[in-house]
């Protein structure tokens, strides 16, 4: 028995370790068997200890087989993991190759289809390259291809030109900023030149008086007046008059849009050639009926042109009357009226000292007929207007007005020398001096009741 173990732990160091699982495997599975078949057949029991010893012992061989396999597997991952680094670093090479050659293929795939814009290059013509070039650049030899040699040399070219323009372009740089430097210091001598006007006009005041040489604004005013309706220019040159000859203490403004007035003034030049051409002809149409004017603001259209009057106190001026009375004269163009008003005036129209300068004169009543029929059936003048047709108005504006009644009759018919001196009376004492006259005596009272 003791040799059969030897023989079997010396067979056993000579097998691997799964023939050996393999053959005590087989020894278990045949022992089982006999004590199987010791206990079916009813042998004695003493056989089964001595299969039992076996058994153990075959236990033990698998043990061993067991732990030497556990052994061979750990050595097995050991030997694994060291040649797996080497494998990892080759591997990792391996997809760095790819890599670098998929991009090459792209590379090349990409330069093998691009599509050049050379063609399209707007370059300088060969003729006018071979003409305008320098020597310089066309002796040049930058490639052995003819065609492509051209090409670089026309490139050059195109640079060479490039150059040229940039540095012409700081020249007229340099040009502009002088130029604007230049032009700053005379727009700073323009800016001062007014001040340097009116300092040599102020002092050059003396001299024109002693040459008796018209005064620059008076020749403004003058030459404006020319552009006025015949109205206003009547009102302009009787108070200029009377400036002059008397010596009054007035002043006269024409005041508003000369574009306008030079329009308004060819206008009616146009429609005056118009009508004498047709009276010429004999081809005069009838005028049809002017259609009413529902239009405020045509109704008290007015000419673009205004006189301004400064009335100043005779006298000494007083500290509460500094200031001058400021009136100005409008001409309405489509009712045919002067109006009157007082500039800057903060009192209402009715405390206004224009306002009854005269008897039964408040500027509320069109001063005549035709006013009256164009307004309507109201016959009232526009209360909110600062300026109104005052009678006296019309009177220094040449403008004739006839009564509605006849001032030489009575209620009975009949004819009265009286009646006809105070009309006339009346009329002529709407004149300049009269109307200068009553203003500042208008004005002086005014000023006492305050």
């Amino acid at each position: 028995m003791q040799s059969e173990m030897a023989n079997d732990t010396v067979a056993t160091a000579e097998k691997s370790p799964v023939e050996l699982l393999q053959e005590t495997k087989a020894y278990i599975e045949a022992i089982v068997e006999r004590m199987l078949s010791i206990t079916q057949q009813g042998n004695p029991k003493s056989e089964n200890r001595e299969l039992l010893t076996q058994m153990f012992l075959n236990f033990i061989n698998l043990r061993q087989a067991n732990r030497a396999i556990l052994v061979e597997e750990e050595k097995a991952k050991t030997e694994t993991e060291l040649a797996k680094s080497p494998v990892d670093f080759t591997t990792l090479e391996l997809h760095n190759l790819m890599y670098e050659k998929s991009r090459y293929l792209k590379a090349n795939k990409a330069s093998r289809d691009f599509k050049s814009r050379y063609p399209n290059i707007d370059l300088i013509s060969e003729q006018e390259f071979f003409s305008e070039a320098p020597e310089a650049i066309k002796s040049q030899t930058l490639s052995n291809d003819t065609s492509h040699d051209l090409m670089l040399k026309r490139l050059n070219f195109e640079l060479h030109q490039r150059k040229e323009l940039c540095k012409l372009r700081a020249r007229l740089e340099q040009h502009k900023k002088s130029l604007l430097e230049s032009n700053a210091e005379r727009n700073k001598f323009l800016s001062s030149l007014p001040v340097h006007l009116k300092s040599l006009k102020k002092a050059s005041l003396p001299v024109q008086s002693q040459l008796s040489l018209p005064n620059p604004k008076k020749l403004k005013y003058h030459n404006l007046a020319e552009l006025l309706p015949p109205p206003l220019y009547v009102i302009y040159s009787q108070f200029m008059a009377r400036k002059e000859a008397f010596e009054e203490n007035i002043d006269l403004e024409v005041s508003g849009s000369l574009k306008d007035a030079q329009t308004y003034a060819r206008q009616q030049a146009e429609q005056n050639s118009e009508s004498l051409r047709l009276e010429d002809d004999g081809k005069r149409q009838r005028k049809r009926p002017k259609k009413e004017v529902s239009d405020e603001g045509g109704l008290y259209q007015s000419h673009p042109l205004k006189v301004v009057l400064h009335i100043y106190d005779v006298e000494i001026p007083d500290p509460k009357s500094d200031r001058p009375v400021l009136l100005k004269f409008e001409y309405l163009l489509k009712l045919n009226v002067v109006c009157v008003g007082i500039e800057e005036s903060q009192d209402d129209l009715e405390k206004n000292i224009l306002c009854n300068l005269f008897p039964e004169d408040a500027g509320l009543e069109p001063p005549h007929q035709s006013a009256k029929l164009i307004l309507g059936d109201d016959h009232l003048f526009d209360e909110s207007r600062t300026s109104r047709p005052y009678k006296w108005a019309q009177h220094l504006a040449g403008i004739e007005i006839l009564p509605e009644m006849s001032p030489f009759f009575t209620d009975k018919d009949t004819q009265t020398s009286d009646t006809a001196v105070d009309y006339a009376s009346a009329s002529d004492h709407r004149n300049v001096q009269t109307v200068l006259q009553r203003i500042r005596s208008q004005k002086k009272t005014k000023l006492t009741l305050v």
